[in-house]
Formats: C-alpha cells, sequence, structure tokens
C-alpha cells in the first residue's frame, strides 16, 4: 500500500488537526490543517450520506493540495424520526426563527425537542455516526476509503451539562448513565462516534505495523 508522511485535514480547525497530529506522528505522519493552503473555496457538501459527503470534502482537499486529504462528515439519527435530522443536523433548524441570543446549536436543539415532545423514553433511541474519508491524489495513487464511528444512546426530554457542542446536551450514553454533555474531552473520545472513527481509520492506515 502507498505510504504518505503528511496529510491534510479538511478543516481549519486547530483542535481537530491536533486530534489526529498526535495518532498519526506516531505512524511518521505530519498533519496539517487547510489554514496553510488558501484560495479552495466553499465545497458544496450534497452527497446522500456522511460517507459522500466526506469523500466530496476530501476530494476537493487533496485535488487542491496535491496531498492525502483526510474529512469527517457526523451527526446525529433519531429513530422516531426515521433517521433525522442525519445529514442535515448542522443546519437541521435553519428553517426556524432565531431566539434572540440563540446559538444554532441551541435552536437545532429546540427544534428536536418539539419534533420528539410526544415521543415516550422507550422510544427516543438515537446514535451519533461519524464518517471518515481518506483520499490520495493520483499522484500518490488515487486510493480512498472510508471508516465510520457510531455512538448509541437516547434523547433526553431537556438538556444537561455545560460540556460539549451540537446535539451534546441531549444525547443520554446509557452505558456510562450520563450525558455528552457530562463527560470530559478524554471521556467522550473513549466513546463518541468521532473516536470510535478515528480508531478505525487508525486501524487500517497504510504503514502500520
Amino acid at each position: 500500500m502507498t505510504t504518505c508522511e503528511q496529510v491534510v485535514l479538511a478543516t481549519s480547525n486547530a483542535g481537530k488537526v491536533r486530534e489526529l497530529a498526535g495518532p498519526l506522528g506516531a505512524l511518521g505522519v505530519r498533519v496539517l490543517g487547510l489554514d496553510g493552503f488558501p484560495g479552495l473555496g466553499d465545497i458544496v457538501e450534497d452527497g446522500d450520506s456522511f460517507e459522500a459527503n466526506a469523500l466530496i470534502k476530501a476530494r476537493a482537499v487533496a485535488a487542491h493540495t496535491g496531498l492525502v486529504s483526510i474529512a469527517d462528515d457526523s451527526g446525529l439519527e433519531v429513530d422516531a424520526l426515521h433517521g433525522a435530522p442525519g445529514i442535515h443536523s448542522a443546519r437541521y433548524a435553519d428553517d426556524w426563527e432565531f431566539l434572540a441570543g440563540e446559538s444554532r446549536d441551541a435552536r437545532n436543539i429546540r427544534k428536536l425537542l418539539h419534533a420528539l415532545r410526544d415521543v415516550p423514553e422507550t422510544a427516543r433511541g438515537c446514535r451519533f455516526v461519524c464518517c471518515m474519508a481518506v483520499v490520495f491524489p493520483p499522484s500518490l495513487g488515487g486510493r480512498e476509503w472510508t471508516v465510520r464511528g457510531i455512538w448509541e444512546g437516547r434523547l433526553l426530554t431537556t438538556p444537561r451539562g455545560e460540556n460539549g457542542f451540537g446535539y451534546d446536551p441531549v444525547f443520554w450514553d446509557p452505558g456510562l448513565g450520563r450525558g455528552a454533555a457530562e463527560l470530559s474531552r478524554e471521556e467522550k473520545m473513549a466513546r463518541s462516534h468521532r473516536g470510535r472513527a478515528l480508531r478505525a481509520l487508525l486501524d487500517v492506515w497504510p504503514g502500520r505495523p
């Protein structure tokens, strides 16, 4: 399998770059963020699955930089809503009016809890899903693959906890007996969909002993 010495993570988020820099650094791979590659522009994520959207981003970044790219796409699937909001999680409530001082995350949660207002606890199953895609540019072999991480849980009726972001305040981990927003960063990475996807990615990384 083709190996590489550096990869570009399809984000400018320094925290996400650090998240991969340690594990991949141990394999001799340097992780770069998009900050060092201006001019890419907006990437239209119009795929019909987490895998499709992650591949769209990774392919665009690989083509722009000429380097191996890693991208991820994630969201929340709710059983009672037939898998919604799913790939539309980040913009789920964009059709709702903002309340004064309300963040996008808070508005998404408000809409979600409204949609589930009559759903009993036994039917509030859900899961966080994260898909990571790796794309090698043609000059490095053109290989592509995806991995997936899933975090099963159920939805609370009211937010709780001060940590995390997105839908974390209403996600309950039955195995831990705690909410996602009540976990430390380290605890969350050990349980979360993103942590699972990251470990799956590292397990199949080219050149791993």
